[in-house]
């Protein structure tokens, strides 16, 4: 019973987080072999302020108006 955790920021519409949880569902479908009702998918909201990259919350990006590192660069 595959279960799939996903960790966002808060921000996001409740139809892009459906849309999210629609193509993940669909992407673990098409590679495990399980059955559909088997798939879990939950997603976490975090809020903000509760989120820092280098030390510096989302909030306080936000407000620099600093873009947000995404995975790619932070591994450069």
């Amino acid at each position: 019973m595959p279960q799939i955790a996903i960790t966002l920021a808060q921000g996001r519409t409740p139809d892009q987080i459906r849309d999210l949880m629609h193509e993940v569902h669909a992407a673990v479908l098409r590679t495990v072999n399980t059955r559909p009702e088997y798939i879990r998918v939950v997603v976490h909201e975090v809020p903000r302020t509760h989120w820092a990259t280098g030390d510096v919350t989302l909030t306080e990006m936000d407000a620099a108006g600093t873009p947000v590192p995404t995975a790619h660069e932070e591994q450069s």
